[in-house]
């Protein structure tokens, strides 16, 4: 029954503090040992990496026209959007002051501009 026990006091070694260029051996060791899953042929001296980063013409536009096409698409849909904000302010405030026909018209005038809005989508489907 003689087990080997630490006393409390003794605290197992922590880690030891690296600093570049220690003068303890076994912290300058070279990469392929710290890090043996590290291996030469990983990333650029792979030889089955042919080409590095996306190619030439990334980052430009392909489709000029396409982009374009939706910039103006996504322009008039908020413009829409912010007129039916501001219709639905003066609808509302036309309803709160009583003036109930007004406010009819109004809503009638955001179901219109929802109703342009859906076909500004269904435009083009290959664009979605």
């Amino acid at each position: 029954m003689t087990e080997a026990r630490q006393p409390r006091d003794q605290v197992p070694p922590a880690y030891p503090e690296y600093h570049p260029g220690s003068a303890r051996p076994e912290l300058n060791r070279p990469v392929h040992e710290r890090y043996p899953q590290i291996r030469p042929t990983s990333g650029y001296g792979d030889p089955r990496v042919r080409h590095t980063g996306p190619g030439p013409g990334a980052g430009t536009e392909q489709e000029p026209e396409r982009s374009s096409k939706l910039t103006a698409r996504l322009v008039l849909a908020m413009t829409v959007v912010v007129g039916q904000l501001w219709g639905l302010t003066v609808v509302i405030n036309m309803w709160m002051e009583g003036k109930t026909g007004a406010a009819w018209w109004g809503a009638g005038f955001l179901c219109l501009s929802f109703l342009v809005v859906l076909g500004l989508w269904a435009l083009d489907p290959k664009d979605r």
